[in-house]
């Protein structure tokens, strides 16, 4: 039967796709639903790649504004963002990795079916895209993915007050931007837009900044973005948004005091929804949690040969939206039904990257979760402004922070911020992953001038030892 499958996926992001591709590499016939005009997901067209993009030009214009540190000489006038341009290259550098996708498609002989689908029971897919039709499948994975989601009482008109979807395609400069949520999301536009010459402010409800990292890196962010004329409004609740002409009048309430701001833009991080209207999920009897599909820790629903990955489900313990947490996942559940022997995703492994300026990487626990788990720690910090490397680079600010068991040494976790700290936490994934102690740390050679020596001096700190400092 043509509309017959080993395996139907619905959804083309990060986790639908690699699923896919994984599957299709065992030998199913796989068929992909997407209804985007485009494959790969939030993460490739509105989030990771999009903003990391508009990050790169962020730190490309402040190289050029800093030209005279480097020994080039520029021509009269002070360099500016040209947004128009910025957009074009962004946007033709995700459409070169869509097509990759497609491509890969292709190789790998997986249809992709564009249409919106819908659960119907008994390995029943349908897609709605013009002419209904029916698609029949021996196992389904749902990888539907998420949203961005506003608060009670704020709304989105996506031109004054806006999401990231907005955001990554805003089509000027706004001079003035307040931003609720610092999460990743949140900071990495503050960075953006800061860079670019809006005046920032971050609202964030709890009590510091990128509240999941440990303290330490909190506190060195806010001091950064304050450096950098970044104003940080913690412990602050948005009482009040509304669209104001041309302007967003904001009511915020900090320890009790309220004030209001007037901003162009106001942009509203506070978390990401799943995406499950319209699935037939309720009908179909999947167990459900806050719109979350409910999977165990190899991601199986309650309803037999139906799976769900990403950003869509929930799971006992701690559950990551991140674009490489899905692509786990999907090689998982591609692995399981092809047979193959899996094992659950530690969670506590998984890395945790921010690309503001300074950047964050981070895996593990932090200082603060380990003791509260019981362990006796040792605690070692090493700044990169030591590094010769770092001076070269002229990026100084930040630090690497191990945190270790003192029993058994055992690195627990490692977190970072500062120059390229989301490519150097891949040491500190590996070396949870293999229970590294913190004396192999120590004994591991990292080449000089590297940033990465920053871990190994970090790990000279935890023994008490650091030689540069």
């Amino acid at each position: 039967m043509p509309n017959a499958y080993d395996l139907v996926v619905i959804g083309a992001g990060t986790g639908g796709y690699v699923a896919a591709i994984r599957a299709s590499q065992l030998g199913m016939k796989v068929a992909v639903v997407e209804k985007q005009k485009s494959l790969g997901g939030t993460c490739l067209i509105w989030g990771c790649i999009p903003t990391k993009g508009l990050l790169e030009h962020a730190h490309a214009l402040k190289v050029i504004q800093e030209a005279d540190t480097w020994g080039v000489t520029l021509p009269e006038g002070k360099p500016a963002i040209d947004i128009v341009k910025v957009h074009a290259r962004k946007d033709k550098i995700i459409t070169g990795l869509t097509k990759g996708i497609e491509f890969l498609f292709k190789k790998n002989k997986i249809d992709w079916i564009k249409g919106t689908a819908r659960l119907t029971g008994n390995g029943g897919v349908e897609v709605f895209e013009g002419e209904k039709q029916t698609l029949t499948a021996k196992e389904i994975i749902v990888a539907t993915g998420s949203s961005p989601r506003s608060l009670p009482g704020i709304t989105i008109d996506g031109t004054r007050i806006i999401t990231s979807d907005e955001a990554i395609h805003l089509p000027y400069v706004p001079k003035s931007m307040a931003i609720m949520g610092s999460g990743a999301v949140g900071v990495e536009f503050a960075s953006i837009f800061r860079s670019f010459g809006s005046e920032v402010t971050i609202l964030e409800l709890l009590p510091r900044l990128v509240p999941v990292e440990d303290e330490a890196v909190s506190a060195e962010l806010q001091k950064a973005f304050k450096k950098r004329g970044i104003t940080s409004l913690v412990g602050t609740k948005v009482t009040k948004a509304v669209v104001k002409g041309d302007s967003v009048e904001i009511e915020a309430e900090t320890g009790g005091k309220t004030q209001t701001l007037n901003v162009e833009v106001l942009l509203v991080a506070t978390g990401r929804g799943p995406v499950t209207t319209g699935l037939g999920a309720e009908e179909l009897g999947l167990q459900m949690e806050r719109g979350y599909i409910k999977v165990d820790n190899l991601f199986r629903t309650n309803v037999p040969h139906v799976s769900a990955i990403g950003d869509v489900i929930t799971i006992d313990g701690p559950h990551k939206q991140l674009a490489h947490v899905s692509s786990a996942e999907g090689i998982i559940v591609a692995e399981r039904l092809a047979g193959r022997d899996v094992q659950p995703i530690n969670y506590d492994h998984v890395p945790g990257c921010t690309y503001c300026e300074p950047e964050i990487g981070s895996v593990g626990l932090t200082e603060a979760q380990a003791k509260a788990k019981g362990y006796d720690v040792h605690v070692g910090t090493f700044p990169f402004g030591v590094l010769g490397r770092a001076k070269m680079a002229n990026e100084t600010d930040g630090f690497v922070k191990i945190v270790a068991d003192k029993k058994y040494d055992e690195v627990l976790g490692v977190h970072m911020i500062g120059p390229r700290s989301t490519e150097l936490v891949a040491e500190a994934v590996l070396a949870l992953r293999l229970e590294c102690t913190v004396e192999e740390l120590i004994k591991t050679i990292h080449a000089h001038p590297t940033l990465s020596e920053g871990v190994g001096e970090a790990a000279h700190a935890t023994h008490g030892a650091a030689i540069h400092m």
